[in-house]
């Protein structure tokens, strides 16, 4: 069983690491990494706005260490692959400014430790989140990454896109793009065809769309949607107002964390009130859903469930949650309730368990901030680890295990999700 109900559609959409918000979000990531590499306790709270020309990182940054704010911004940007002048902002001519403040004592005084001691029961409950909120973790069985078909769909076009930009596979592709696809669920409420799919590719100035609309349907789409889910009624809208020559922070500008519903479940679920990017594990709006994600995918892939989500509630300075609720969308295998008081003994929600339990502490959250923090295997991503999965299945008395959802990946598409950063235009 699902969320959803049986025949209906779901929508998810993506975007490049070319476009504005996302640029934004790099440049804030590339700042927090720089920093752990250095100083593993840093506070960081950095939020990025890039525009024609501009790049502006603002935000609350509490540290020993001494980063070389432009040179982070640059080397992020010309990562992306703008590195010339005529895509109208490029890491070498664009002007960085930075207003940068410490963390506010009154936060401090909640979250910050005299000293790290994470085997200590009375530190792990001295540490409280670094703000009021909830957050949520999603995971179902509709993908081998127990992720929901449309936004895993969506992610891997995206990323189609950028790689065959920078291999040259399609070399008239310039940085900025965003795809979209809505799937229909069948009578069991799992994905059964792709309705249609929207992609729209910056380009070279001078390309015919006949020419581009051609290779984005056979270079990028139908190497990464799996053939069983295209019919002849599958709808393609590429480029559908034709010239997308003008993109990326030239055309509008670009602010961290707008792309909360992208970086999550791509609208399945429900998305707390903060985004990720820019802060450091302390802050629950990251960290908490980290956790949440990590605990519902370990109960989808013990079986217990085909479906799961966890909202977890803070509080500003208390370790303790103020609730964890789990729900099943009737999709248990067990009692619900009983997959909720599993998930409460065997997951420990307190922030500095959470920085513990997933190693935290660590520059690995640039490569988070395009493509999703979830489902994601080819990166560092502790959270999407199932270590936790046969714990589950033997607590819960259950034997049977994840379904198959039946598809496997392209190659190409398998490809899509393995290209290095590096400068390639």
């Amino acid at each position: 069983m699902s969320v959803l109900r049986a025949n209906r559609s779901f929508t998810s959409e993506s975007v490049t690491e070319g476009h504005p918000d996302k640029v934004a979000d790099q440049i804030s990531d590339a700042m927090l990494d720089a920093i752990l590499r250095r100083d593993p306790t840093a506070r960081v709270a950095c939020e990025t706005l890039v525009t024609t020309g501009l790049v502006m990182v603002t935000g609350e940054i509490s540290t020993e260490s001494n980063i070389d704010f432009g040179r982070v911004a640059r080397t992020t940007i010309k990562n992306i692959g703008y590195t010339r002048a005529k895509y109208g902002f490029d890491g070498q001519t664009c002007a960085v400014l930075t207003a940068l403040d410490e963390q506010s004592p009154d936060i401090a005084q909640g979250v910050v430790p005299d000293e790290i001691d994470e085997a200590d029961e009375e530190y792990l409950n001295s540490i409280g989140a670094g703000d009021q909120g909830i957050v949520y973790g999603y995971a179902c069985r509709e993908t081998p990454e127990l992720m929901p078909f449309s936004i895993a769909l969506a992610h891997r076009l995206a990323r189609r896109l950028a790689y065959c930009r920078r291999n040259g596979i399609i070399p008239y592709l310039r940085p900025d793009g965003k795809t979209q696809c809505t799937v229909r669920h069948g009578a069991d409420g799992l994905a059964d065809r792709v309705r249609n799919v929207v992609l729209a590719a910056q380009h070279r100035p001078d390309v015919r769309m006949d020419r581009l609309r051609e290779d984005i349907r056979e270079k990028i789409i139908h190497p990464v949607i799996p053939p069983e889910f295209i019919d002849d009624d599958t709808e393609y809208y590429i480029n559908p107002t034709g010239r997308f020559a003008m993109g990326g922070p030239q055309a509008d500008s670009g602010v961290t964390g707008r792309k909360i519903i992208v970086d999550s479940y791509g609208g399945r679920g429900h998305h707390g009130g903060g985004c990720f990017s820019g802060k450091d594990p302390t802050k629950v709006d990251r960290s908490g859903s980290y956790a949440a994600r990590y605990a519902a995918k370990n109960v989808v892939a013990a079986g217990l469930a085909e479906e799961c989500e966890i909202e977890i509630a803070y509080a500003i300075g208390v370790a303790q949650p103020l609730s964890v609720r789990v729900e099943t969308y009737g999709s248990e295998h067990i009692d619900e309730d009983r997959v909720g008081m599993l998930v409460r003994e065997l997951f420990d929600f307190r922030p500095a368990a959470i920085i513990r339990d997933l190693r935290l502490r660590r520059p690995i959250y640039e490569a988070t901030a395009s493509y999703g923090h979830f489902g994601r295997t080819d990166i560092d991503a502790p959270w999407e680890e199932t270590d936790r999965a046969e714990e589950l299945r033997e607590a819960g008395q259950f034997g049977g295990s994840v379904s198959d959802p039946g598809f496997e990946w392209s190659k190409e598409a398998a490809a899509a999700v393995r290209w290095e950063q590096g400068d390639s235009e």
